[in-house]
Parts: C-alpha cells; sequence; structure tokens
C-alpha cells in the first residue's frame, strides 16, 4: 500500500514539472522600444534598425519607417509596403490569430494593418502577399489583405514577429493552415528601378523595433 502512495505521489511531482515546463515554454512576449508589452489593437510605428550606429549623444532621432506608395506609375492599387528614410512612417496595429488573446508574442500568426483611415484605394490597409512579379523576380508585400478567419483562403495575410539578435524581425510563414504548405522567408527590403524601398520576401533579415504611437 505504501509503494502504491509513493509511486502515485512520484507521478503527481513529475506530472506538475512537466506541466509548469511546458508554461514556461510559451512563445516569449514581443518588447517595445520602451520596455514594455507589444500590444494587440494598439498603434506601433515599425522602425528599422539603423545600420550604423548614433553618435551617442542621444537617440536616433532621424531614422526610416514604413509606409503605403503606389506600386509604379501604372499600377497605383493596391498600395505596396515600402520604407522611407527620414520619416518614421505611419502607425500599424497587430491583430493576432486568437483574437481573445491581448499581447504579442514571438513565432505567433498575426495580421499587419496600417492605421490609415482615407487612402486613393478601396481595398483596405491590412498587409498581404502580392502575386509573385515576374518583372523583379520578388513577392512583395502590399495592402488590401482581411483582418482574422484564419484559413488557406487568407494565408497570405499572415505574418509573424521573431526575435532576432537584441531586436526582432518581420518573417512570412503562416501556419493558419494545417495542410498548405507556405512559403518561409525573411520580410525585408527590394529597391525597385525608381529607387523605392519596397517590402519584399527577402533571404536576409530586416532588424526592426516597435515603437508606441504615443
Amino acid at each position: 500500500m505504501k509503494f502504491m502512495y509513493l509511486a502515485f505521489l512520484l507521478l503527481f511531482v513529475f506530472s506538475s514539472q512537466f506541466l509548469l515546463g511546458g508554461a514556461d515554454a510559451s512563445p516569449r512576449q514581443v518588447i517595445d522600444t520602451e520596455g514594455k508589452k507589444v500590444r494587440a489593437g494598439v498603434d506601433y510605428y515599425i522602425r528599422p534598425v539603423p545600420t550604423t550606429p548614433c553618435d551617442g549623444r542621444g537617440p536616433c532621432v532621424v531614422g526610416s519607417g514604413y509606409v503605403l506608395i503606389a506600386r509604379s506609375s501604372n499600377h497605383t492599387c493596391p498600395l505596396s509596403v515600402a520604407v522611407v528614410e527620414g520619416f518614421r512612417g505611419l502607425a500599424v496595429t497587430f491583430k493576432l490569430v486568437n483574437p481573445k488573446k491581448g499581447v504579442i508574442r514571438v513565432s505567433t500568426d498575426l495580421n499587419i494593418k496600417t492605421s490609415l483611415t482615407n487612402t486613393s484605394c478601396s481595398e483596405s490597409t491590412v498587409w498581404k502577399l502580392d502575386a509573385f512579379d515576374d518583372s523583379t523576380g520578388q513577392w512583395f508585400v502590399t495592402t488590401g489583405g482581411v483582418l482574422g478567419n484564419p484559413g488557406k483562403d487568407t494565408i497570405d495575410n499572415w505574418f509573424k514577429i521573431e526575435e532576432y539578435d537584441d531586436d526582432y524581425k518581420l518573417v512570412f510563414c503562416p501556419t493558419v493552415c494545417n495542410f498548405c504548405k507556405p512559403l518561409c522567408r525573411n520580410v525585408g527590403v527590394f529597391r525597385d528601378s525608381n529607387g523605392n524601398q519596397r517590402v519584399a520576401l527577402t533571404d536576409e533579415p530586416y532588424k526592426v523595433r516597435f515603437q508606441p504611437s504615443a
């Protein structure tokens, strides 16, 4: 009888440790530039990390930011996501695959929506992966995506934040469809023939931070 009790006690202890270990294995929370948790539905500026250091006399005021631009002179809509120099860009909000969750964690599917109420295009400002561009050999990120409704029909609308060195990077590697085999690439920039730094899938990571808008 004592042996059975001891065996039950050991099983309970090991089971408890396993459950606690599983809780500890949850993806880490994404932290903004002020050291706070990045949350769904809150405006943030995605700020590319400067490749050259500041002069040490204060924060870098002039940097880069994400904006929306016309794809080309012949094709305006949907708008392309791009990076511009000397401007913090337009704020974005994140929507998690599980709308009940409020804190953004790494390696978690999410939508990215540029916080712009009016544009020259009828499409939404939700980011999505556009069709392959034969002229440049690139997969560009444009607007016109759908919020929520995870599945094969919306697979192009889901991105993730991953840790990269001491900062973060955006990736496209959606897991909202169990039987789909999507691309898995970094989300970086491609400089087109007009000099625009258009957001596209790249081999090289593109380091970013998340700055609260207020």
